[in-house]
């Protein structure tokens, strides 16, 4: 049985209304009207993803209860789950829903929802500039949004789910992350989550998209050998030029993870 967070550290942040069960475990948690927020769990020597052919978060965190329990507990806030196509091909069989890693408490989400005024399950984003992505996945068989380009839109050539929609945000290979997240404001979507991997990480902090970002430090050490092993940003280059001082907003124990949430600056 999950034993409820020891809360080492939180400074005043906004506090939703949760149900009796995950107030009890978590304790306070909300979020502005308007955010971005990320989670990862990293290895203690700073190792967040094992390569592209499966995904490193539950090998990582050994499928520890407590990171599960708030990888749901973040979804159940989200009005949007937004990854990239090589997250999905890595996770061939996930739905990005808190029932799916945290189902004991299935019902507990589904009424924090309903208290937040949220549809029933968060509505999962994918973005492709090249629209490599497996139809037949059953997220996407669920139903998500499909942020690409025209080329991307091309090679799906209509075979995604009925269940989908397709936003077309530019002509070239390539979109600029800030320009998915402004259509996904515009479409409604304000407080939104993303478990895409390190590179996306990367382009929102570059583009200061990210507000948020919370981190579950696993006392696992992963080591690093021939393999490419990431860390949570790759693709952008911030020290020593550009420097980007986050702050610490609450930490978090359970035996020997540390769940830490930070804030970026502001944009």
């Amino acid at each position: 049985m999950l034993a409820p967070f020891e809360v080492l550290f939180e400074t005043e942040l906004p506090a939703y209304q949760l149900p009796e069960e995950l107030g009890r475990l978590y304790g306070r948690l909300g979020f502005a009207d308007r955010v971005v927020y990320s989670n990862f769990v990293s290895s203690l020597d700073g190792v967040v993803a094992l390569g592209t052919s499966f995904s490193a978060g539950s090998v990582i965190s050994g499928k520890f209860e407590g990171d599960r329990f708030l990888m749901a507990l973040l979804r159940a806030c989200a009005d949007a789950v937004v990854i990239g196509a090589s997250t999905m091909r890595a996770t061939p069989g996930h739905l990005w829903t808190p029932a799916h890693v945290y189902p004991d408490l299935a019902s507990s989400f589904s009424a924090l929802r309903e208290m937040l005024g949220r549809a029933p399950q968060p509505r999962l984003v994918v973005l492709t500039a090249a629209g490599d992505l497996d139809v037949n996945h059953p997220a996407l068989q669920k139903g998500a949004t499909i942020l690409t380009t025209h080329q991307g839109a091309e090679r799906m050539g209509g075979r995604q789910p009925a269940t989908c929609d397709v936003v077309i945000l530019g002509r070239g290979k390539r979109f600029k992350v800030k320009r998915a997240f402004d259509e996904l404001h515009e479409r409604g979507f304000q407080v939104i989550l993303t478990e895409g991997g390190p590179h996306l990480v990367g382009q929102l902090i570059a583009g200061q998209v990210l507000d948020e970002a919370f981190l579950t430090l696993s006392p696992v050490v992963a080591g690093r050998g021939k393999a490419r092993r990431l860390g949570m940003v790759e693709g952008a280059e911030l020290l020593p030029l550009m420097p980007v001082w986050s702050r610490l907003l609450s930490v978090r124990r359970q035996s020997d993870f540390l769940f830490l949430r930070y804030a970026l600056p502001a944009t």
